[in-house]
Protein backbone atom coordinates (compact mmCIF):
# COMPACT_ATOMS: atom_id res chain seq x y z
CA UNK A 1 0.00 0.00 0.00
CA UNK A 2 1.34 3.44 -0.99
CA UNK A 3 0.08 6.29 1.18
CA UNK A 4 0.70 10.00 1.53
CA UNK A 5 0.47 11.57 4.98
CA UNK A 6 -0.01 15.31 5.47
CA UNK A 7 1.10 16.68 8.82
CA UNK A 8 3.66 13.89 9.04
CA UNK A 9 5.67 15.76 11.67
CA UNK A 10 2.71 16.46 13.96
CA UNK A 11 1.69 14.74 17.19
CA UNK A 12 -0.01 11.82 15.44
CA UNK A 13 2.13 11.74 12.31
CA UNK A 14 5.32 11.30 14.33
CA UNK A 15 3.99 7.97 15.58
CA UNK A 16 1.97 6.90 12.55
CA UNK A 17 4.60 7.30 9.82
CA UNK A 18 7.24 4.99 11.34
CA UNK A 19 4.59 2.50 12.51
CA UNK A 20 3.04 2.19 9.05
CA UNK A 21 6.49 1.84 7.47
CA UNK A 22 7.34 -1.00 9.85
CA UNK A 23 4.02 -2.58 8.91
CA UNK A 24 5.06 -2.64 5.26
CA UNK A 25 3.40 0.42 3.74
CA UNK A 26 5.25 2.75 1.41
CA UNK A 27 4.69 6.04 3.25
CA UNK A 28 5.31 9.50 1.84
CA UNK A 29 5.44 11.80 4.86
CA UNK A 30 4.54 15.38 3.89
CA UNK A 31 5.22 18.41 6.05
CA UNK A 32 4.76 22.13 5.53
CA UNK A 33 8.22 22.16 3.93
CA UNK A 34 6.84 19.97 1.13
CA UNK A 35 3.63 21.90 0.47
CA UNK A 36 0.96 23.95 2.20
CA UNK A 37 -2.54 22.47 1.95
CA UNK A 38 -3.89 26.04 1.60
CA UNK A 39 -2.20 26.08 -1.81
CA UNK A 40 -4.53 24.11 -4.09
CA UNK A 41 -2.07 23.85 -6.98
CA UNK A 42 0.80 22.68 -4.78
CA UNK A 43 -1.44 20.14 -3.06
CA UNK A 44 -2.63 18.80 -6.40
CA UNK A 45 0.93 18.48 -7.72
CA UNK A 46 2.08 16.59 -4.65
CA UNK A 47 -0.82 14.13 -4.53
CA UNK A 48 -0.98 13.43 -8.26
CA UNK A 49 2.80 13.13 -8.42
CA UNK A 50 2.84 10.59 -5.62
CA UNK A 51 0.05 8.42 -7.10
CA UNK A 52 -0.94 7.09 -3.66
CA UNK A 53 -3.56 4.49 -2.90
CA UNK A 54 -4.67 6.62 0.04
CA UNK A 55 -3.94 9.99 1.65
CA UNK A 56 -4.11 10.35 5.41
CA UNK A 57 -4.89 14.01 5.97
CA UNK A 58 -3.54 14.83 9.43
CA UNK A 59 -2.39 18.42 8.81
CA UNK A 60 -4.60 20.87 10.68
CA UNK A 61 -4.82 24.12 12.57
CA UNK A 62 -4.82 22.76 16.13
CA UNK A 63 -4.63 25.94 18.24
CA UNK A 64 -8.17 25.80 19.61
CA UNK A 65 -8.02 29.11 21.46
CA UNK A 66 -5.98 30.83 18.75
CA UNK A 67 -8.71 30.00 16.23
CA UNK A 68 -11.06 32.33 18.10
CA UNK A 69 -8.70 35.25 17.37
CA UNK A 70 -7.98 34.14 13.79
CA UNK A 71 -11.07 32.26 12.57
CA UNK A 72 -10.42 32.88 8.88
CA UNK A 73 -6.88 31.56 9.17
CA UNK A 74 -8.12 28.43 10.94
CA UNK A 75 -10.80 27.88 8.29
CA UNK A 76 -8.25 28.29 5.52
CA UNK A 77 -6.37 25.28 6.87
CA UNK A 78 -9.09 23.04 8.29
CA UNK A 79 -11.83 23.62 5.71
CA UNK A 80 -10.17 24.92 2.55
CA UNK A 81 -7.00 22.87 2.96
CA UNK A 82 -9.07 19.72 3.37
CA UNK A 83 -11.08 20.62 0.28
CA UNK A 84 -7.84 20.93 -1.68
CA UNK A 85 -6.64 17.52 -0.47
CA UNK A 86 -10.07 16.05 -1.24
CA UNK A 87 -10.05 17.42 -4.78
CA UNK A 88 -6.58 16.04 -5.38
CA UNK A 89 -7.59 12.62 -4.03
CA UNK A 90 -10.66 12.59 -6.26
CA UNK A 91 -8.53 13.34 -9.32
CA UNK A 92 -5.88 10.80 -8.32
CA UNK A 93 -8.42 8.10 -7.49
CA UNK A 94 -7.01 7.85 -3.97
CA UNK A 95 -8.90 7.15 -0.78
CA UNK A 96 -9.03 10.18 1.54
CA UNK A 97 -8.76 9.51 5.26
CA UNK A 98 -9.54 12.64 7.28
CA UNK A 99 -8.66 12.90 10.97
CA UNK A 100 -11.36 14.76 12.82
CA UNK A 101 -12.15 15.46 16.42
CA UNK A 102 -14.62 15.16 19.27
CA UNK A 103 -14.74 18.97 19.17
CA UNK A 104 -17.29 18.79 16.34
CA UNK A 105 -19.90 17.93 19.01
CA UNK A 106 -21.43 20.40 21.44
CA UNK A 107 -20.92 18.30 24.55
CA UNK A 108 -24.61 17.99 25.40
CA UNK A 109 -24.66 14.18 25.10
CA UNK A 110 -24.99 12.09 28.22
CA UNK A 111 -23.86 8.78 26.69
CA UNK A 112 -21.06 7.81 24.28
CA UNK A 113 -21.60 9.59 20.97
CA UNK A 114 -22.22 7.38 17.88
CA UNK A 115 -20.44 8.18 14.60
CA UNK A 116 -23.70 9.09 12.84
CA UNK A 117 -24.42 11.94 15.28
CA UNK A 118 -24.78 15.27 13.52
CA UNK A 119 -21.92 17.70 14.34
CA UNK A 120 -22.80 20.77 16.38
CA UNK A 121 -19.52 22.67 16.76
CA UNK A 122 -19.14 25.31 19.46
CA UNK A 123 -16.13 27.38 18.37
CA UNK A 124 -14.05 28.48 15.39
CA UNK A 125 -11.67 25.51 15.52
CA UNK A 126 -14.58 23.08 15.77
CA UNK A 127 -16.47 24.74 12.93
CA UNK A 128 -13.41 24.39 10.72
CA UNK A 129 -13.02 20.70 11.51
CA UNK A 130 -16.72 20.05 10.89
CA UNK A 131 -16.44 21.87 7.57
CA UNK A 132 -13.39 19.75 6.82
CA UNK A 133 -15.52 16.63 7.33
CA UNK A 134 -17.99 17.94 4.76
CA UNK A 135 -15.15 18.62 2.34
CA UNK A 136 -13.79 15.11 2.83
CA UNK A 137 -17.20 13.57 2.22
CA UNK A 138 -17.39 15.48 -1.07
CA UNK A 139 -14.13 13.94 -2.28
CA UNK A 140 -15.88 11.06 -4.05
CA UNK A 141 -16.84 7.49 -3.20
CA UNK A 142 -13.67 6.69 -1.25
CA UNK A 143 -13.61 8.79 1.92
CA UNK A 144 -13.14 7.89 5.56
CA UNK A 145 -13.65 10.31 8.45
CA UNK A 146 -12.15 9.17 11.75
CA UNK A 147 -12.86 11.19 14.89
CA UNK A 148 -10.70 10.94 17.96
CA UNK A 149 -9.72 13.20 20.84
CA UNK A 150 -7.61 13.91 23.90
CA UNK A 151 -4.47 12.64 22.10
CA UNK A 152 -1.15 12.09 23.82
CA UNK A 153 2.12 10.59 22.64
CA UNK A 154 5.80 11.23 22.09
CA UNK A 155 5.39 13.45 19.01
CA UNK A 156 4.51 16.82 20.50
CA UNK A 157 2.81 18.84 23.22
CA UNK A 158 -0.05 17.13 24.98
CA UNK A 159 -1.89 17.23 28.30
CA UNK A 160 -0.47 14.01 29.76
CA UNK A 161 3.16 15.04 29.32
CA UNK A 162 2.48 18.62 30.42
CA UNK A 163 1.00 17.30 33.66
CA UNK A 164 3.89 14.87 34.05
CA UNK A 165 6.33 17.79 33.89
CA UNK A 166 4.36 19.62 36.57
CA UNK A 167 4.33 16.50 38.74
CA UNK A 168 8.10 16.13 38.40
CA UNK A 169 8.51 19.64 39.83
CA UNK A 170 6.02 18.98 42.61
CA UNK A 171 3.80 21.79 41.37
CA UNK A 172 0.20 22.16 42.55
CA UNK A 173 -2.29 22.23 39.67
CA UNK A 174 -5.89 23.33 39.23
CA UNK A 175 -7.57 21.29 36.50
CA UNK A 176 -11.10 21.42 35.13
CA UNK A 177 -13.41 18.66 36.31
CA UNK A 178 -16.44 19.42 34.12
CA UNK A 179 -15.08 18.19 30.79
CA UNK A 180 -15.19 14.43 30.23
CA UNK A 181 -13.47 12.37 27.55
CA UNK A 182 -10.95 9.55 27.13
CA UNK A 183 -7.20 10.20 26.79
CA UNK A 184 -6.10 8.30 23.70
CA UNK A 185 -2.57 7.41 22.67
CA UNK A 186 -1.29 8.28 19.23
CA UNK A 187 -0.16 4.67 18.94
CA UNK A 188 -3.74 3.47 19.38
CA UNK A 189 -4.98 5.80 16.66
CA UNK A 190 -2.10 5.00 14.29
CA UNK A 191 -2.65 1.26 14.61
CA UNK A 192 -6.44 1.58 14.53
CA UNK A 193 -6.17 3.56 11.30
CA UNK A 194 -4.01 0.81 9.87
CA UNK A 195 -6.76 -1.67 10.60
CA UNK A 196 -9.53 0.52 9.19
CA UNK A 197 -7.70 1.57 6.03
CA UNK A 198 -6.25 -1.88 5.42
CA UNK A 199 -9.72 -3.32 5.85
CA UNK A 200 -11.08 -1.00 3.18
CA UNK A 201 -13.42 0.81 5.60
CA UNK A 202 -15.10 4.00 4.45
CA UNK A 203 -17.60 6.37 6.07
CA UNK A 204 -17.50 7.81 9.59
CA UNK A 205 -15.72 6.08 12.47
CA UNK A 206 -14.87 6.84 16.07
CA UNK A 207 -11.51 5.73 17.43
CA UNK A 208 -10.57 6.39 21.05
CA UNK A 209 -9.57 4.58 24.21
CA UNK A 210 -12.27 2.98 26.33
CA UNK A 211 -13.54 4.54 29.53
CA UNK A 212 -14.11 8.13 30.50
CA UNK A 213 -12.67 10.67 32.91
CA UNK A 214 -12.49 14.39 33.51
CA UNK A 215 -9.25 16.27 32.90
CA UNK A 216 -8.98 16.57 36.69
CA UNK A 217 -9.20 12.79 37.09
CA UNK A 218 -6.61 12.27 34.36
CA UNK A 219 -4.22 14.72 36.01
CA UNK A 220 -4.57 12.96 39.34
CA UNK A 221 -3.88 9.62 37.64
CA UNK A 222 -0.73 11.06 36.04
CA UNK A 223 0.56 12.39 39.38
CA UNK A 224 -0.06 9.00 40.97
CA UNK A 225 1.59 7.09 38.13
CA UNK A 226 4.84 9.05 38.41
CA UNK A 227 5.00 8.94 42.20
CA UNK A 228 3.82 12.49 42.90
CA UNK A 229 1.08 13.35 45.39
CA UNK A 230 -2.32 13.38 43.58
CA UNK A 231 -3.62 15.72 46.29
CA UNK A 232 -1.55 18.48 44.64
CA UNK A 233 -4.17 18.43 41.86
CA UNK A 234 -7.35 20.29 42.73
CA UNK A 235 -10.52 20.73 40.65
CA UNK A 236 -11.89 23.87 39.03
CA UNK A 237 -14.64 24.66 36.55
CA UNK A 238 -14.19 25.40 32.87
CA UNK A 239 -15.61 28.86 33.46
CA UNK A 240 -12.73 29.53 35.87
CA UNK A 241 -10.05 28.49 33.37
CA UNK A 242 -10.38 31.62 31.24
CA UNK A 243 -9.97 29.91 27.87
CA UNK A 244 -11.04 31.75 24.72
CA UNK A 245 -12.76 28.80 23.02
CA UNK A 246 -15.77 26.86 24.27
CA UNK A 247 -15.13 23.17 24.73
CA UNK A 248 -17.52 20.21 24.72
CA UNK A 249 -18.37 19.17 28.27
CA UNK A 250 -18.93 15.57 27.22
CA UNK A 251 -16.68 14.14 24.49
CA UNK A 252 -16.85 10.37 24.97
CA UNK A 253 -17.02 8.64 21.58
CA UNK A 254 -18.96 5.45 20.93
CA UNK A 255 -16.37 3.13 19.37
CA UNK A 256 -18.35 -0.11 19.33
CA UNK A 257 -18.61 -0.19 15.53
CA UNK A 258 -14.86 0.34 15.26
CA UNK A 259 -14.18 -2.47 17.72
CA UNK A 260 -16.38 -4.78 15.66
CA UNK A 261 -14.68 -3.77 12.42
CA UNK A 262 -11.22 -4.29 13.90
CA UNK A 263 -12.15 -7.43 15.82
CA UNK A 264 -10.67 -6.15 19.07
CA UNK A 265 -11.65 -4.47 22.33
CA UNK A 266 -10.01 -1.06 22.59
CA UNK A 267 -7.92 -0.64 25.77
CA UNK A 268 -8.98 1.62 28.61
CA UNK A 269 -7.32 5.02 28.77
CA UNK A 270 -5.63 4.28 32.10
CA UNK A 271 -3.71 1.35 30.61
CA UNK A 272 -2.09 3.45 27.89
CA UNK A 273 -1.50 6.55 30.04
CA UNK A 274 0.36 4.57 32.70
CA UNK A 275 2.38 2.60 30.12
CA UNK A 276 3.33 5.82 28.31
CA UNK A 277 4.46 7.48 31.54
CA UNK A 278 6.44 4.51 32.85
CA UNK A 279 7.95 3.00 29.69
CA UNK A 280 7.46 5.50 26.86
CA UNK A 281 5.54 2.84 24.92
CA UNK A 282 2.01 1.49 24.96
CA UNK A 283 0.87 -2.08 24.31
CA UNK A 284 0.01 -2.64 20.62
CA UNK A 285 -3.52 -3.53 19.56
CA UNK A 286 -2.31 -6.63 17.73
CA UNK A 287 -3.40 -5.44 14.28
CA UNK A 288 0.14 -5.38 12.86
CA UNK A 289 2.01 -8.66 12.70
CA UNK A 290 5.32 -8.58 14.55
CA UNK A 291 4.86 -5.11 16.07
CA UNK A 292 5.44 -5.35 19.81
Amino acid sequence: MRVGVTGADGLLGATLVPLWRRAGAEVLGWTLDDFDVRDAAATRRAVLGARPDAVLHLAAWTDVDGAEAEPDAALAVNRDGTAHVAAACREAGAQLVYLSTDYVFDGSARAPIPPATRPAPLGAYARGKAAGEEAAEASGPRWTVVRTGWLFGPGGRNFVDTVRAAAARGRPLRVVDDQVGAPTSTALVAEGLWGLVGGGRSGRWHLAAAGAASWFEVARAVYGAVGADPALVTPCRTADAGRAAARPAYAVLDCRATETALGIALPRWEEHVVAHLRTGRVPPLGLIDGDA
